[in-house]
């Protein structure tokens, strides 16, 4: 597995760029410690959780160093100020630019791993903005931005539209050794100390 790579540090914040496979944060068994943030502890102990990414998604996290900014930083998502783009490929032909609007809510049915369906009467809000950027025989690459932060947001709403993102063990069709193609390459949040604009852009590895 790739290591992480350290983007970006102050004495408040840091940036990081997470590989395909590794969790951001602690599972609930102990052969699930290995993550991001445990790795990240062993030279930053005081790194504190601000946002995730899926464990098959790679790209950019930011982490707190603080309470402080871990609260500042968690308004600015809350408040869905942090602007962020991920690249996928997804599988089939999609054509149009669009706004996917499907609310979701966790499949009950599903114990493990956790998973997500859309419900238009009883889901939460879910909003993803999707553009096409290129199609290669039968699949496309697209750039998502998602303007809710739902669990799985942009893999039940990819496979609601029809077109799954490869690799997606869980919404798609994956083939033997082709890793989830989502990557989070860019993120941009207000720097809680002096509330200029940080942008970030991490290399898409596919």
């Amino acid at each position: 597995m790739s290591p992480i790579t350290l983007l970006y540090e102050t004495e408040r914040l840091l940036v990081v760029d997470k590989p395909s496979g590794l969790l951001s944060v602690p599972g609930r068994t102990a052969d699930k410690s290995n993550c991001v943030l445990s790795r990240l502890r062993q030279s930053f102990p005081e790194a504190l959780v601000v946002h995730r990414l899926d464990r098959d998604t790679s790209g950019l996290l930011v982490f707190a160093r603080d309470e402080e900014t871990q609260r500042s930083l968690g308004r600015q998502f809350e408040q869905r100020s942090v602007a962020k783009t991920y690249t996928a490929i997804v599988e089939g032909i999609v054509t149009d630019n669009q706004r996917i609007d499907l609310p979701m809510r966790r499949d009950i049915t599903v114990s493990l791993p956790p998973t997500y369906i859309v419900d238009r009467d009883q889901g939460r809000e879910a909003i993803t903005d999707l553009e096409v950027a290129s199609v290669s025989g039968d699949r496309t690459r697209v750039t998502l931005r998602p303007r809710t932060g739902r669990s799985h947001q942009l893999r039940v709403h990819c496979k609601a539209i029809g077109h799954p993102i490869v690799g997606d063990p869980i919404y798609g069709n994956p083939i033997n050794g082709e890793r989830l193609m989502l990557h989070a390459h860019k993120l941009s949040f207000r720097n809680p100390a002096t509330h200029d604009m940080l942008e970030f852009e991490s290399p898409v590895p596919f």
